[in-house]
């Protein structure tokens, strides 16, 4: 079996896609005869590049309006089509991705369409060449694989075949079983992509909107277990051509594309075990049951305002590393580290980005599994010298280049604190505000980024994904799609910026680069948190006394319940009968803040409503700030 990408997929000069694809993994390309027109050399060089690369070419296209023309039309359509074919010899391929015509003279004879396929069989078997027919929606008569099976059954030519591609089947709302009747060994080529779920013209929807496997909502794993089933065995070819949405450059739109396509193969064929893709054998998507600890680098000036932040919100330093400058910060089950080490991989981030969140651990059931099936999806491992006495802790590298690390029970990796810290005497009583765990976790990204990411979360752990929410920036739109394990016990927000002018553009300016901008952490009475949190010299984001009479008015609220609200500088959201709370601490190391949330009956969201209200009033705090300190 091949795996193969469109060229098209991949931006660049031909050469660099190719360099870009065999990285990945990929063995082979479909190839769009525009980037061998763009190609300085004969077609024999191509092949020859191509081969270099260790890939092949699986089918060359397009070629579009063969059959329905009449007189002078119908002669110059078939003498392109050897032209054609003597382009396919020349580079070594054996199959054409043949189109059904949009031609707008072309007849809808049946007889006649017909004996224009079947001369098309011939001609192909006369060159020792196959056709992989591929009916378009827009076309002018012949618009299913329906349609397109029946003229081909009855040509039956061995050189004559069907071509299909995932969006043409499901993006109109059909399901997969639509085509549990095409015979494997009819298909001579199939294209994969994703689309979103949006009602569009589906012309436009495939020509602009398509995507990676497991970026869209298509049923992909459906159509293609009906299609190995049914005995279809030739090259699985990526086709995400995405002229809407921002791309990456061309290694990273390979990378994800392979990612993307060995997850979707991997978890079909562990579903079918009948079935086999000849792919790298993955361990399961990893379910991840929490946070284990958050970890800041810093510099001593930069600790000292995050852990003055942290005692505000009533943390106690329980910890300190046994042989470096490391701090253990801890309430309820939140572990928040603080490094400020002279060296090693904490201060080249803290060199990098300033001061930051650097690393994040997972609670998963094998650290070493998760690492292992990261990796054979083309994720970077990380690792870094060990200290005497410490954990070789199992990592990967994440959002930004951070770090990601996990934590499991099966060996001593969950008992790191007690190894690897020493405790420290309490010197202040500290009494807890409440917070139990954290909520959720917000990264901060360009937005091209952001598919890449949400790939690379639900392709390796069990994740859903929610619809992506623009939220409205005093400066712009920012983009933001929360992801979640299935109870809820990892939740992640991506925030993809188009512009440095909003406030999570201006994080990414300042911090050079994508990570971390804010964590929530969870509370079971905002209330009582709230005035904890008060006694304890909490510095909290002031709201616009505007938004409780328009909160008010949309949620029929009792006067004293909206009054508590804004004394305590509380936003609120309810969907049916679930309630939730938000507070946000003051901003600090450029835009990063902390969050403090309660969940009531059942509330699974993340306030978005309230986004444009906090972003307006933590941009009017960043222009307080800076007038200050000029």
């Amino acid at each position: 079996m091949t795996l193969s990408i469109a060229t098209t997929s991949v931006p660049g000069d031909p050469a660099a896609k190719l360099s870009a694809i065999a990285e990945a993994g990929f063995d082979g390309i479909e190839l769009f005869e525009q980037d061998f027109t763009c190609f300085d050399g004969t077609a024999e060089d191509f092949s020859q590049l191509v081969v270099d690369h260790d890939l092949k070419i699986v089918a060359l296209q397009p070629f579009e309006n063969l059959e329905g023309l009449e007189g002078s039309l119908r002669r110059k359509s078939f003498d392109r089509l050897e032209r054609k074919f003597d382009l396919m010899k020349a580079l070594r391929t054996d199959l054409l991705l043949v189109s059904s015509s949009t031609h707008a003279e072309a007849t809808g004879d049946p007889e006649k369409l017909s004996a224009d396929l079947a001369e098309l069989a011939d001609r192909a078997a006369k060159r020792n060449l196959r056709v992989a027919y591929m009916a378009l929606p827009w076309a002018r008569y012949i618009r299913t694989e329906t349609e397109a099976l029946d003229v081909i059954r009855a040509i039956d030519s061995p050189n004559l075949g069907l071509g299909i591609n995932s969006v043409f089947t499901l993006a109109d709302g059909s399901r997969p079983a639509r085509i549990k009747d095409v015979p494997g060994d009819r298909v001579f080529h199939v294209q994969l992509s994703d689309a979103p779920a949006v009602d569009m013209d589906l012309r436009h929807l495939a020509q602009h909107f398509r995507l990676l496997p497991g970026q869209g909502d298509l049923n992909l794993a459906g159509f293609v277990r009906i299609i190995a089933r049914n005995g279809y065995s030739g090259a699985w070819s990526l086709d995400g051509i995405n002229e809407v949405r921002p791309q990456s450059g061309a290694k990273a739109i390979a990378n994800d594309g392979y990612r993307s396509m060995v997850n979707l193969l991997n978890r079909v064929g562990r579903r079918e075990p009948d079935v086999t893709f000849d792919i790298p054998t993955l361990p399961e998507r990893v379910y991840t049951s929490g946070f284990e600890f958050i970890e800041f680098a810093a510099g001593e000036k930069d600790a000292e305002a995050l852990t003055a932040l942290l005692s505000s919100l009533c943390f106690r330093m329980e910890r300190r590393h046994v042989s470096k400058s490391v701090e253990l910060w801890r309430q309820g089950a939140v572990n928040i580290v603080v490094n400020t080490e002279q060296e090693g991989f904490a201060h080249s981030a803290y060199v990098q980005h300033g001061p930051t969140v650097c690393d994040m651990g997972l609670r998963v059931a094998d650290a070493a599994t998760t690492v292992a099936r990261a990796s054979a999806l083309g994720t970077p491992v990380f690792s870094q010298p060990v200290g005497t006495g410490e954990l070789d802790i199992p990592a990967i590298r994440g959002v930004g280049g951070n770090v990601v690390h996990f934590i499991d029970e099966k060996s001593d990796l969950h008992r790191v604190w007690d190894i690897e810290f020493n405790p420290v005497a309490a010197t202040v009583a500290t009494q807890p505000a409440g917070l139990r765990r954290i909520d959720h976790i917000a990264q901060t990204m360009k937005y091209e980024e952001m598919q890449s990411w949400l790939l690379y979360y639900t392709s390796t752990f069990q994740m859903k994904k929610s619809p992506i929410v623009d939220v409205a920036d005093p400066s712009g739109i920012v983009h933001s799609q929360a992801i979640e394990s299935p109870e809820g016990e990892v939740r992640l927000n991506l925030n993809g910026a188009e512009t440095g002018r909003t406030f999570a553009g201006a994080f990414l300016t300042d911090q050079r680069g994508a990570g971390v901008q804010h964590i929530a952490f969870l509370t079971d009475d905002i209330f009582e948190t709230s005035a904890q949190l008060a006694a304890s010299g909490f510095q909290r984001l002031t709201i616009s006394p505007n938004y409780y009479a328009d909160l008010q008015t949309a949620f029929g609220l009792e006067d004293a319940f909206v009054e508590k609200l804004k004394h305590w500088n509380i936003l609120y959201d309810r969907s049916g009968d679930g309630e939730y709370f938000q507070i946000y601490s003051v901003p600090i190391f450029d835009g990063f803040f902390f969050e403090i949330v309660e969940r009531r009956n059942g509330y699974d969201g993340y306030g978005a409503r309230n986004a444009p209200i906090r972003l307006a009033a933590q941009m009017k705090y960043k222009g307080t700030a800076e007038k200050l300190g000029s």
